[in-house]
């Protein structure tokens, strides 16, 4: 059974979902004003490995995370998400785009580099836009339940009606901070905005790119409620987990719960999982210091977006992580190693019921169920490489393992750049025919003077018990 903390209970439970049939799933996903960075991409592979292990286990999900494409305020950085401008407006302004160019382009680059990590996608990737309709009808049924008020700049919730709002949070933690001016009108610091009026200008209301008539006027959705309103249209008034950055932890989810069971009177959510912080080189990732690092940055520098997945893995995700590129490196070896040997034992074509190593299989499955204790999980795939165990056994265990680590094993030649011999050069690929001749023969020597032939003009020879395969030299 898979164990997992539960951040609103803080220790770990044992997992029991709501339907035994199927088990739902939200993410907290980008704002996608700009590029995703490798720190917020650490919590989508943490989501990734959770939904991946629940399948393991043989439950089916329905997962859905959404894109943030209004009502996200620049204020949020500095203590206080109801001030400041629109990111995606303050994105389109400086672009010389529209809003809604801002958020095709970010989201289409966002899904892109998700596929790169080889994260399972969504049913859905909601968008806050989409669902306007849903948002003023919560917002509405909050204020027949007389849970807000209305100021000059918005519709709030009024958390001192709501007994238990910040259960999940550290309280002393929620405050508007002192970068920013507080709002008078607020009746108290850690009300939060439903709906925002578009801002007033010396002529009337200033033009948004997005915004929509309400009951109380035109304007725009807070930041908060667009998770509420889809991912109960989607999994139901409850449902199993939500996920999400540990920052989100002491304000936006303490107002997602507080506005979802105002207004149900149901509980929200039953388990809520938060992938921790990610330093580089031991500071805190900034765009001012230059490195809140994308998928980009690490792939023009000729790093695999792979071996990012396997150094996200290596640290437990309730651990801060520190990022260095020395760490990168060597995961980076370390994923190779363990493709090396799926090129070298290549499993063919297999059949269902091949058994493999169940002692290992147990092993891996009891670190997984351990909280998602991947980098428990990792040495038992090394554990089990260096066993014994026939080699058969490890390869159909390893291709299981897979299915949660998605390092995408049972391609592994081609992600090391694999090449068949019907596209190297003629005069190459009757080397490679001819030594693999030789080494049938055991004529060793003769072999290997080909071997070193073949790599002065380009090409690697890698010996498998499947044959050879060849790939550029590096």
């Amino acid at each position: 059974m898979l164990n997992i903390y539960n951040s609103l209970t803080r220790k770990i439970e044992p997992f029991e979902p709501i339907n035994s049939s199927e088990v739902g799933i939200y993410t907290c996903g980008p704002t996608v004003y700009n590029f995703a960075h490798i720190g917020n991409f650490r919590t989508y592979t943490t989501s990734d490995i959770l939904l991946r292990t629940l399948k393991y286990n043989g439950y089916n999900i329905s997962y859905y995370m959404n894109l943030t494409d209004v009502g996200h305020l620049t204020g949020d950085n500095e203590g206080d998400a109801d001030a400041g401008e629109d990111r995606m407006e303050k994105s389109a302004k400086k672009e010389g785009k529209t809003a809604w160019q801002i958020a095709k382009f970010y989201s289409e680059v966002f899904e892109k580099d998700f596929e790169k990590l080889n994260l399972l996608k969504p049913i859905e990737f909601v968008r806050a836009t989409d669902h306007i309709k849903e948002q003023i009808e919560l917002v509405e049924k909050l204020e027949k339940k007389g849970f807000t008020y209305k100021t000059s700049d918005g519709v709030y919730f009024d958390t001192s009606k709501f007994p238990k709002y910040g259960e999940i949070s550290n309280l002393d933690q929620i405050k508007e901070g002192a970068r920013v001016e507080k709002n008078p009108e607020k009746k108290n610091p850690r009300d939060f905005a439903l709906w925002k009026f578009s801002p007033k200008s010396e002529s009337g209301f200033e033009k948004r790119q997005m915004e929509w008539e309400s009951p109380w006027g035109v304007g725009f959705p807070g930041w908060h409620i667009e998770c509420s309103a889809m991912s109960m249209k989607y999994l139901g008034e409850t449902f199993d987990i939500h996920v999400g950055g540990v920052d989100l932890r002491e304000t936006h989810h303490p107002n997602e719960i507080a506005q979802s069971e105002a207004a149900t009177g149901k509980k929200f959510v039953n388990f809520w999982v938060h992938s921790a912080f990610m330093l580089v080189q031991g500071e805190r990732m900034s765009k001012s210091m230059g490195n809140a690092y994308r998928l980009y940055d690490l792939e023009k520098e000729g790093h695999d977006p792979m071996s990012l997945r396997y150094l996200y893995l290596q640290t437990h995700y309730r651990q801060e992580m520190n990022f260095t590129f020395s760490a990168l490196d060597a995961a980076a070896a370390a994923l190779s190693r363990l493709r090396e040997f799926m090129i070298q034992n290549n499993p063919g074509d297999l059949s269902h019921d091949e058994e493999g190593a169940k002692e290992y299989e147990k092993l891996f499955l009891d670190s997984l169920n351990d909280d998602l204790n991947t980098p428990q999980a990792i040495s038992v795939v090394f554990d089990l490489i260096r066993s014994d165990v026939p080699t058969r056994a490890k390869v159909v265990s390893l291709l299981k393992f897979d299915e949660v680590l998605g390092f995408d094993l049972l391609h592994a030649g081609s992600a090391l750049g694999q090449i068949p011999i019907s596209d190297l050069p003629q005069n190459v690929a009757r080397m490679v025919e001819e030594r693999e001749v030789f080494r049938r023969e055991q004529r060793y020597k003769e072999a290997d003077t080909l071997r070193e032939r073949i790599w002065k003009l380009g090409y690697e020879v890698l010996d498998t018990e499947k044959g050879s395969e060849v790939r550029k030299a590096s």
